[in-house]
């Protein structure tokens, strides 16, 4: 099979595993087993054709490939992913099949993407602006969900004002309810939080592997770290007595600042951030 095919075979394999670890997270969040399903579903897919590939470098060079770093590292994703599988199928274990799963995560992208870079020429820089791309581009759907979460918290505070002084017309017969909106807030950052997970785990190894002498605390990541955890918080709390009607949209009003410090600020005074 010819090596750029199976680099090919091997991104595919990383964003179906991607995509999974996102649903697998808003089940997690949510405790919503469809989301489960579909996780198991495309893990079971990614880990399936990553087996193949195993079995057509263990038949065709006529020996186990565990050699090298680089085949350690793949078969060492494949235990790990075959693990979770375990442990989410079986066992029904579900956060400690997420945990092991984010770690073959990360040595599985290291080897598809690391491997590229040993190569040289145009194969490498092509790997490597292709994981760029996949962690650009969950970045970008996890600030959309943010978004989404702040349009409707504006809502909701609209909403609520106008039924308080009565100032109701036909043209907002099309608006939200108050229990709808407040409802696709929480939907939203549910949506938003595990796309920026992974899009976190995706640009720290673009960086490991792309940039020499990659500075882990960059403007851009410790803001990007701090957005997760503001919006992981505003989940955690959504249900106290005290975060409901008002007090919950202006919550999530005040963590779509930390979206835009991150997205203005923080590229500013990154050394590598672009936006």
């Amino acid at each position: 099979m010819n090596e750029l095919w199976m680099l090919r075979l091997q991104e595919i394999i990383v964003i179906l595993i991607a995509v999974s670890l996102v649903f697998y997270v808003i089940d997690f969040l949510k405790k919503n087993r469809r989301m489960n399903r579909i996780g198991t579903g495309l893990l079971l897919t990614g880990w399936g054709v990553q087996t193949l590939l195993l079995l057509y470098l263990l038949i065709g060079d006529n020996r186990f490939p565990i050699l090298s770093l680089e085949e350690g590292f793949y078969f060492y994703a494949w235990l790990l992913l075959a693990v979770t599988i375990g442990l989410q199928v079986i066992w029904k274990l579900d956060i400690p099949a997420l945990l092991v799963m984010s770690i073959g995560f990360v040595f599985l992208v290291i080897h598809t993407f690391g491997a590229g870079r040993e190569t040289g020429g145009a194969v490498s820089d092509s790997l490597i602006s292709e994981l760029l791309i996949i962690h650009i581009t969950f970045a970008i759907l996890a600030y959309v969900a943010f978004s989404v979460s702040f349009v409707f918290s504006v809502l909701y505070l609209v909403l609520h004002r106008m039924l308080k002084q009565k100032k109701w017309t036909s043209q907002f017969a099309r608006l939200p309810s108050l229990s709808q909106a407040e409802s696709m807030m929480t939907y939203s950052i549910i949506a938003g939080i595990p796309l920026l997970f992974v899009s976190l785990l995706l640009g720290l190894e673009w960086g490991y592997i792309a940039i020499d002498g990659f500075n882990w605390l960059d403007s851009k990541i410790v803001t990007s770290f701090l957005l997760l955890v503001v919006y992981l918080f505003v989940f955690i709390i959504r249900e106290r007595p005290r975060v409901v009607g008002t007090n919950y949209a202006w919550i999530h009003v005040y963590a779509f600042l930390v979206v835009l410090i991150n997205f203005f600020l923080g590229s500013s005074f990154s050394e590598f951030h672009l936006w």
